[in-house]
């Protein structure tokens, strides 16, 4: 199986935007190539004519610390169409004679922004509509156009919000149109790459199954990969990728931590051993994990002790094996983005992901990991183009350490009972209820707090269980499902009355951000 890799593109230059995915995601949506790479590793020398255009990410540098980044100006010099977002409409304009300075007034969140003339890059973008809703997220602004510049559309706080030289081919925009707060963001985007660059459409989930799994042979050959399986949907499109780029050179490994959900797992063994003909090989760790995690209550201690646990065993039962030289994980690019900076850039961790942050410093084995640069519906419609079924792909995402980061606090075989039973009634409520598939993720919480109830006349003193559900695009924003009050009062009931161990029930409604999806 062969794919043409040099492809007409859309070249997608990192300054280390959070964002910069996303707006590779919305080219690949539009149905078009494109390609990331970092500013610190760009040359003059790589633009060749399969680049039919050039999109500056943002960033959080600022156009001052030429110390901190590295751009070579010939690069945007050579007549293709370029586009500047944020960080990168500042970059244009600098470059090009103009200034750039910290604003009064910053911008963070959104703003309406007012068309004050027509451009290619608007077409159809404002509706019939003046004004627009946009994500601003910046601190500095262009202050003076360089010449032959013509302002397209301004804000309160932003004059030139939306700029052009049509004749030398440079657009910039002052806020996010990749992020989906902006209205009809994704036009701005279609109309660069459509009617500016003049690309004609060339990629498809077909052309991106293809394209992983020449990548899978080319960096693993034919060395042997044990693939860390957890009947999630991320690993379970891995397993499948694998299976279908090197077949019996791969061998999965499912580890029992002890912090699955309830009876998950059974349904793997059947899914992946005896449904999938994978060879399988089932570890039961449980004792072992939890007696590293006896009286552990930091949140990151418990991830990075997972983390190492994960890869001892791995790499354990990769001896047993000849010839395995890689470990294949699930990693996605939200995972990347909350852990580290993806190229390199000054981005913020958040936390550290058991498969990404978690991960030793010293490992004997080479990751695999052809799912980082994608999101979980894009992961949903690969395993499609996989032949996974409905079921697989339409889980609900599960965090790598389990129900670890979903008790805060210290773990006991007490709580984990309880949190596995209240979390079984939950989810299958929603199923009950023609729910599950309307919400990105749910689940139940045991919170380190145990409250004064009264059943049957008798005092109880027990802990308090949270609900949490959300709906998402990708996971890197997210907002609370709302349920009919009817349903968080059945569910409510059916848990405080079924479980011993519950006697009060919250639900979370705080959006992401400002919070992350998981408590931990």
């Amino acid at each position: 199986m062969s794919l043409d890799l040099s492809l007409n593109k859309i070249l997608i230059i990192d300054f280390g935007s959070q964002f910069t995915q996303l707006i590779a995601r919305r080219i690949r949506e539009l149905g078009f190539f494109s390609e990331i790479t970092s500013h610190k590793k760009i040359k003059n020398k790589d633009i060749n004519n399969k680049i039919k255009g050039i999109i500056l990410s943002g960033g959080p540098l600022n156009v001052y610390e030429i110390n901190k980044y590295s751009f070579d100006k010939k690069i945007i010099q050579k007549g293709i169409p370029v586009l500047g977002i944020c960080f990168g409409h500042q970059i244009i304009s600098k470059l090009n004679g103009g200034r750039v300075k910290q604003s009064k007034h910053r911008e963070f969140g959104l703003a309406n922004i007012y068309k004050k003339n027509d451009s290619l890059l608007i077409k159809n973008f404002f509706y019939k509509k003046k004004s627009m809703k946009v994500w601003m997220s910046h601190a500095d602004q262009v202050s003076k156009l360089p010449k032959n510049f013509k302002v397209i559309a301004s804000s309160k706080n932003s004059k030139f919000a939306i700029v052009e030289n049509k004749t030398k081919k440079y657009y910039g925009v002052q806020f996010h149109p990749e992020v989906t707060h902006t209205d009809n963001g994704k036009r701005i985007i279609s109309n660069f790459v459509s009617l500016i660059c003049k690309m004609k459409r060339n990629w498809s989930y077909k052309d991106q199954k293809k394209k992983l799994i020449l990548q899978v042979k080319n960096q693993v050959g034919s060395n042997k990969v044990i693939c860390a399986l957890s009947g999630g949907v991320d690993s379970s499109v891995v397993a499948q990728l694998l299976n279908k780029a090197i077949g019996n050179n791969l061998h999965c490994i499912f580890v029992n931590t002890g912090l699955l959900r309830k009876d998950e797992e059974k349904q793997v063994v059947t899914t992946f051993k005896k449904r999938l003909k994978i060879n399988l090989t089932y570890v039961n760790a449980e004792k072992e994990f939890l007696k590293k995690l006896s009286n552990i209550s930091d949140p990151e201690k418990k991830r990075k002790i997972i983390g190492n646990l994960f890869i001892k065993i791995f790499e354990r039962y990769a001896k047993k094996i000849k010839n395995v030289k890689f470990l294949a994980q699930g990693t996605l690019y939200p995972d990347l983005i909350e852990s580290r900076s993806v190229t390199g850039s000054q981005t913020s961790k958040i936390k550290s992901h058991h498969n990404v942050g978690g991960l030793p410093k010293k490992m004997k084995l080479k990751l695999v990991e052809p799912l980082k640069f994608l999101f979980k519906d894009e992961v949903r419609k690969l395993g499609l183009e996989l032949n996974l079924s409905r079921e697989i792909i339409s889980r609900h995402p599960f965090p790598g350490p389990g129900l670890a980061i979903r008790m805060p606090g210290i773990i006991t075989k007490e709580k984990i009972k309880i949190l596995k039973e209240a979390d079984h009634y939950f989810i299958q409520a929603l199923r009950d209820h023609n729910l599950y598939n309307k919400i990105w993720q749910a689940y139940v919480a045991l919170l380190p707090v145990k409250t004064v109830g009264v059943m049957g006349d008798n005092r109880t003193y027990e802990y308090l269980c949270l609900l949490r559900a959300i709906t998402s695009e990708d996971g890197m924003t997210a907002d609370f499902y709302e349920f009919k009050k009817s349903f968080i009062q059945d569910i409510s009931n059916k848990i405080v009355n079924s479980i011993r161990g519950i006697n009060r029930v919250v639900y979370d409604i705080t959006s992401k951000p400002p919070s992350t999806i998981e408590l931990e």
